[in-house]
């Protein structure tokens, strides 16, 4: 790969050998191009991009400035491949690291960006398809629904829902028009379903918009909206009257309820008709304010025909630790969804039926793509890795971290702190630091030692990676998130880095190594500015080389076992760590033994195989590095004798946490009649004492809950007392 740098009207303190000897120790980088240092490459030195873009190699261009400039340019140049072919790519190293009041000590950092940003792109993902054809609903009183509609009618087919009296309509018929109160609106860009009551006695789609009613009501209870206003009339029955030959007006009609699908929504009323903090694609609330319904107009009349957007996730069912038999467990990723997207697919009921038309058999959850916007906060506290990420994985996600870190130590950096932000607002806020710090002498920048890496959303990477990048010898990781971000997001990130932070206090390792920012524009840059200047946490000793599995529980397990080798005092180590209870992926179980009956219902319903019986003995046998400390084993137990304990087993150098060991056991229960061991001594006493004062199980009967299944059939067709059939 070739990357060219620009460092345009010479404001950046580049030093292009160290960054190309740095390159060259990053395995997978590349230093080509870095020799030669641009001053003006989108203007009087732009032949030199074209005769790179001419060689065929896969560029990197040091500016993002000038990004559609330099698209622009390919595509005018002529030999040069088109971006569908070899893409280009654009990394920030201006206000990202050398607009900084340290920026002459952060080669170590741009030579960590370029690495990064010169990693494979990640594998195509599968898609989901919207395909809408324009047809739109606009809700909202007469006169705004109306003027809606006309900005929309060349491109868009409207339909009007007017859903109060007063207002006027236009003479003329140009779009259907309803009216009534709507009762719910459900669905997504291509799909919605919309469904209203009509209680009015006008009935819109049958008034031909005469104005006789208009004249004849002695009221004025009727306006040109064309509906009656009921707190005004008074039943005189005049417009009726006036109606009768096109017979629009009708006071004994019942409450109607119509039900129809559109591609689009535009909503004027005050309250938006979904709650969630990110609604569906295709549907626009835009109450009374002017700016939003003409940025909801320009996006609406392009949504017509194909869209396709990535399948954000994978989702394996057999890890899912939501429910089983009906008992719910973790709910994590219902409760963080902003979108709606992810729902419980608990209940049996129905399940022949919906597995047919859904193709998704009981249990576990489902997650409906259209409605997922990709945040991936679902498999950030995800416990089991059943929800992962998709676009980029894992994989991809850890390999770029690696090369990050790799190339910063490899150029001299020290006390690294990755800082993950959002493409979006998160990106425009890094670079609005970097161009505020360069005119603003109060203002420092993006410190030397602090790597931005942008993400598709800030929410997407969890404590494995967290984890991960300190093992790889980050000081710190910091998020960034912004007003785009939704509330349950920040209190999730919270939580997961509360047990980030315990582990890593509880190894021993000294500071604060986990960092939640928040910023919402321009108001917030002195205390972002200020917060990126925190005191470096101290790291390991040797960066860890393991790379991220695909497996989310396989990563951390790789983390923490390197941690656990690094941490600093090694004598000292507790045998283990407390943790947060809110979200904790790891910890143990305690068991009541004088409740436990042996039972094993809670083995039945442990999703991650974390506890297990034994054939030869009665045990209830348990491998804390399995459990996910989703309670299905608790909410199951009959006897409420199991609770969770949040924790990190640090015993035997972190093994004992992968060692198979005995919760309960307790002595077999004897067959009295042939001594066969046949269930637990705890088990049948309580049966026994639950049952003596049953008319059913008195003398014989009592005593044959005591023989093991063949001695209690034996036992009873060899009593003579019984009744047989030949003695009728």
């Amino acid at each position: 790969m070739k990357t060219l740098i620009c460092d345009c009207n010479k404001t950046l303190p580049l030093q292009a050998q160290a960054l190309s000897q740095a390159l060259a120790q990053t395995p997978g980088a590349d230093g080509a191009g870095l020799s030669a240092v641009h001053t003006a490459l989108c203007r009087r030195e732009a032949a030199s991009f074209q005769q790179a873009a001419k060689s065929g190699e896969d560029l990197l261009i040091a500016c993002t400035q000038e990004q559609h400039l330099f698209l622009a340019l390919n595509e005018a140049t002529v030999g040069a491949q088109p971006v569908s072919e070899r893409p280009i790519r654009f990394v920030n190293l201006r206000e990202t690291a050398g607009w900084s009041r340290d920026g002459a000590q952060a080669t170590p950092k741009m030579a960590a960006l370029l690495a990064a940003a010169q990693g494979p792109e990640p594998e195509p993902v599968a898609t989901h398809t919207y395909r809408s054809q324009g047809r739109v609903l606009v809700i909202g009183a007469a006169e705004a629904a109306q003027a809606a509609a006309d900005l929309l009618a060349d491109k868009l087919e409207p339909t009007l829902l007017i859903d109060r009296v007063g207002g006027a309509l236009p003479q003329a018929r140009a779009q259907a028009v309803h009216t009534g109160t709507l009762v719910s609106l459900t669905g997504w860009l291509g799909h919605f379903t919309a469904e209203w009551e009509s209680s009015n006695p006008i009935d819109a789609e049958l008034c031909t918009r005469c104005n006789a009613c208009v004249a004849a009501c002695p009221e004025g209870a009727i306006d040109l909206s064309y509906q009656i206003d009921l707190n005004l009339c008074r039943s005189h029955r005049a417009c009726e009257a006036a109606c009768e030959v096109i017979g629009a007006i009708d006071f004994k009609r019942a409450p109607q309820r119509s039900s129809e699908e559109f591609d689009l929504v535009l909503d004027l009323r005050p309250s938006p008709a979904f709650s969630q903090h990110q609604p569906p694609q295709g549907y626009a609330h835009v109450g009374s304010d002017p700016a939003k319904l003409m940025k909801a107009v320009l996006s609406l009349r392009e949504l017509v025909g194909e869209f396709d957007k990535p399948k954000f996730f994978h989702y394996k069912q057999r890890l899912c630790a939501h429910s089983r038999n009906e008992k719910i467990g973790c709910q994590a990723c219902i409760d963080v969804c902003s979108a709606s997207a992810i729902r419980s697919n608990a209940s049996a009921k129905g399940a022949t039926k919906l597995q047919a038309a859904t193709g998704h058999a009981p249990g576990g959850i489902i997650v409906e793509p259209a409605l997922c916007v990709g945040c991936g906060a679902c498999t950030t506290v995800c416990p089991s890795g059943a929800l992962a990420y998709a676009t980029p994985t894992a994989g991809d996600s850890g390999q770029r971290l690696r090369r990050l870190l790799t190339a910063y130590q490899a150029a001299g950096g020290k006390n690294a702190a990755v800082l993950l932000h959002s493409q979006g607002a998160g990106a425009r806020m890094i670079d609005e630091l970097g161009r505020a710090a360069a005119l603003d002498k109060a203002l420092h920048g993006v410190p030397a030692r602090v790597l931005p890496q942008a993400l598709w959303h800030s929410a997407s990477v969890g404590v494995e990676l967290w984890l991960t990048a300190i093992a790889y010898g980050a000081s710190q990781v910091m998020v960034l998130v912004t007003d785009e971000d939704a509330p349950q997001y920040r209190d999730a990130l919270r939580a997961q880095m509360d047990i980030a932070q315990a582990i890593l206090s509880g190894l021993g390792y000294s500071g604060v190594h986990l960092y939640l920012l928040q910023a919402r524009d321009a108001r917030d840059l002195a205390e972002l500015d200020a917060a990126l200047r925190c005191a470096p946490a101290q790291g390991v000793a040797q960066a860890a080389r393991f790379a991220v599995q695909a497996e989310k529980r396989a990563t951390l397990d790789l983390a923490l076992e390197h941690l656990l080798a690094q941490a600093p005092q090694q004598s000292s180590l507790p045998e283990a760590i407390a943790l947060p209870a809110q979200g904790s992926p790891l910890g143990s179980l305690k068991v009541d033994t004088e409740r436990c009956t042996l039972c094993l219902s809670c083995v039945g319903a442990c999703p991650e195989s974390a506890l297990a019986d034994n054939t030869e003995r009665p045990q209830l046998r348990f491998t804390e590095s399995n459990c996910v400390q989703c309670g299905l084993c608790a909410s199951t137990c009959p006897e409420q004798a199991i609770t969770l304990e949040p924790r990190l087993l640090l015993a035997q150098s972190g093994q004992a946490r992968k060692t198979t060991r005995v919760l309960h056991e307790v002595p077999p229960y004897a067959c009295i009649r042939c001594a066969k061991p046949f269930g637990t001594l705890k088990a049948i006493e309580n049966m026994l004492g639950k049952l003596a004062g049953h008319s059913a199980f008195q003398g014989a009967a009592l005593e044959r809950l005591k023989m093991c299944n063949d001695c209690r059939v034996i036992d009873m067709f060899n009593d003579q007392r019984q009744t047989r059939i030949t003695d009728l």
